[in-house]
């Protein structure tokens, strides 16, 4: 997440004077991407392992009162939102998930890979990408992604049994931008972990009922 942010800003710097477009956050995923792919390389004589590792994404960035929200994989953001003068709050989505177990994704990923009836597996109850990995979008998990990092010496549980003609995995995130409103309160960004857990509304109430501890703990 460090190095996105960098990159983030890089990209913001560098070519667009400051001013922040879903361009731009794209531009940093990608070149979060190729700085690790390029790390990969290196190390695949000592430490071919990392070709296996990866990450969820979810990043916020505010400009001229929008918030854009780029989510990669299984992370989610809910937004607090204030309901009229009645003092409820409402929970409102906005980022979008990619996840073998989400309907849209499987149907996604079959588009993308009409000629591989394995593409989604279901495997002990949970679907997953080739029957291996639940997200459909991340950083890094090169194995995935790449022919030539999914042979040994890698552990055999990531190897697959016929040959990659494309990546199974994308690197692209879902990019949305929200105009920002007066009645718009605060923003819960959280993984999976907290998810499997709480409905978006649960965790809403838990925050909108717990103004201190969130101010205490920003």
């Amino acid at each position: 997440v460090g190095i996105l942010r960098l990159c983030v800003y890089a990209a913001i710097t560098a070519e667009s004077h400051g001013v922040v477009t879903a361009e731009t956050i794209q531009k940093a995923f990608r070149q979060t991407e190729e700085g690790f792919t390029t790390l990969v390389s290196e190390l695949w004589g000592s430490r071919p392992n990392m070709a296996t590792v990866g990450t969820c994404c979810l990043v916020g960035v505010i400009y001229q009162q929008t918030l854009f929200i780029a989510s990669l994989g299984d992370s989610r953001v809910v937004l607090g939102k204030k309901v009229g003068n009645t003092g409820g709050m409402a929970a409102m989505q906005l980022s979008t998930e990619h996840n073998a177990n989400i309907e849209a994704t499987r149907h996604e990923l079959k588009e993308l890979h009409p000629n591989d009836p394995q593409i989604v597996v279901l495997k002990h109850g949970v679907w997953r990408v080739k029957g291996i990995i639940q997200v459909s979008r991340s950083i890094g998990d090169l194995y995935m992604k790449h022919a030539q990092y999914n042979r040994e010496p890698i552990n055999a549980k990531f190897r697959l049994p016929e040959p990659m003609n494309m990546p199974l995995l994308s690197a692209n995130p879902t990019i949305i931008s929200h105009p920002l409103h007066p009645s718009d309160s605060f923003l819960i960004f959280a993984s999976d972990g907290l998810w499997e857990h709480l409905s978006n509304e649960k965790a809403v109430d838990i925050v909108h009922s717990h103004p201190c501890a969130m101010r205490d703990n920003r």
